[in-house]
C-alpha cells in the first residue's frame, strides 16, 4: 500500500495565530498532494530559542533567557487539540514547548483528528539548551495510520544510538524535526557550502541507511533571533537515497512509496543490519561517559 509523505521547511516564531495559519496552509498543501503524513519543524508552535550557547551565564542573563522562552503548552491542552482538528484524517508531527507542571521540555507530538498518537521529549541538548529545558528520558515508538513511528528532535540525529533504539522498537518511519542553524563560526554566503548544513544532510542519510527505514527530516526556515536555519527538509529511503527535498529553500517536499515494500527490499538482501548486529560486543557503547577521556583541548 502506497503512503504519501510530505515534510516542511517553514518559518515559525512566537506568534501563535500566525503559526496556526502556517500550519493550516501546509496541511492544505499536503492534502492537495494526497499526503497521509505531514512532518512539521521543531518548535512549530511558539518558535525556538532566540540564541544558543550559555557557558558561564550570569543570573541576569539566565533570567533574560528564561523570559524569552516560547509559550509552554500542556500535552492535553487546547493548542494541540486545535492542530489535531486541523489535521483531520492526516497524521501530523510537529514540535512545541511542553509544560509538565513547572518543568519545560523541548517536545514533539504526532497526532491526527482522533487525537495524540505519540509524544516525545528531546533527549540530547546542545549549547546551553539545558538552561531552558529539561531532558527527556527515552525513545518510544507508537502505531499510527501510516505505520509504526518514532520521533527525534534536532541534535538527536547526531547520535546513532538514538535512531537505533527507535529501529529496535519497530519504527518504520522516524520523524526527525529540527531548528537546525547554520554554522556560527564559519559563515558562508552560499548555504549549500555551510558545514552545519552538510552535517545535517549526512546525518539524515546515514541514519536512514544504518537502520534501513524511512527517515523524514523537517527543519525551520528563515531566521529567528541570532539563528539562521538551513532548511533542507527531506524524505530519505531505507537505502539512504533522498526521495524528495526542499534544498536550501522554504517549502514542502513530497514522496510516495510503499513503506513496507521499501523496507523489505532494503532488508531482504545480504545485509540486514538489525539481524546482523553483535550486541554482546557493544557493552562500552552504553557505559557512562568518562568526561575526562572525551574532552579535547
Amino acid at each position: 500500500m502506497s503512503t504519501t509523505i510530505s515534510v516542511a521547511s517553514a518559518q515559525f516564531g512566537r506568534d501563535m495565530e500566525e503559526a496556526y495559519r502556517t500550519i493550516g496552509a501546509l496541511i492544505e498543501q499536503a492534502n492537495e498532494r494526497g499526503s497521509d503524513l505531514l512532518v512539521l519543524p521543531e518548535a512549530a508552535l511558539g518558535g525556538y530559542l532566540p540564541s544558543l550557547g550559555g557557558g558561564d551565564e550570569s543570573p541576569e542573563a539566565r533570567q533574560r533567557r528564561l523570559e524569552s522562552l516560547p509559550p509552554a503548552l500542556e500535552l492535553g491542552g487546547p493548542e494541540l487539540a486545535r492542530v489535531a482538528a486541523m489535521a483531520g484524517d492526516m497524521t501530523v508531527t510537529l514540535g512545541f514547548c511542553e509544560a509538565d507542571g513547572d518543568t519545560r521540555y523541548n517536545a514533539a507530538v504526532t497526532l491526527c483528528g482522533d487525537g495524540i498518537l505519540g509524544s516525545y521529549r528531546k533527549v540530547h541538548q546542545p549549547l546551553g539548551e539545558n538552561l531552558c529545558y529539561s531532558a527527556g528520558s527515552g525513545y518510544p515508538t507508537f502505531e499510527t495510520p501510516v505505520g509504526r513511528m518514532g520521533m527525534q528532535i534536532c541534535y538527536d540525529k547526531a547520535f546513532p544510538e538514538a535512531a537505533r533504539a527507535l529501529s529496535l522498537g519497530g519504527a518504520e518511519i522516524i520523524a526527525s524535526i529540527s531548528a537546525w542553524p547554520t554554522s556560527r563560526t564559519n559563515t558562508t554566503p552560499n548555504m549549500d557550502d555551510d558545514r552545519w548544513k552538510q552535517r545535517f544532510d549526512i546525518y539524515d542519510r546515514a541514519r536512514a541507511l544504518e537502520n534501513q527505514l524511512i527517515w523524514v527530516a523537517s527543519n525551520q526556515a528563515g531566521t529567528f533571533g541570532s539563528l539562521r536555519f538551513v532548511c533542507s527538509a527531506k524524505i530519505v529511503g531505507p537505502g539512504g537515497e533522498v526521495l524528495a527535498d526542499t534544498g536550501t529553500e522554504e517549502g514542502l517536499a513530497t514522496a510516495t512509496l510503499d513503506v513496507k515494500d521499501a523496507m523489505r527490499a532494503a532488508r531482504g538482501g545480504g545485509m540486514y543490519n538489525l539481524r546482523d548486529r553483535r550486541p554482546e560486543l557493544y557493552g562500552s557503547v552504553t557505559e557512562p561517559n568518562r568526561v575526562e577521556e572525551l574532552t579535547y583541548a
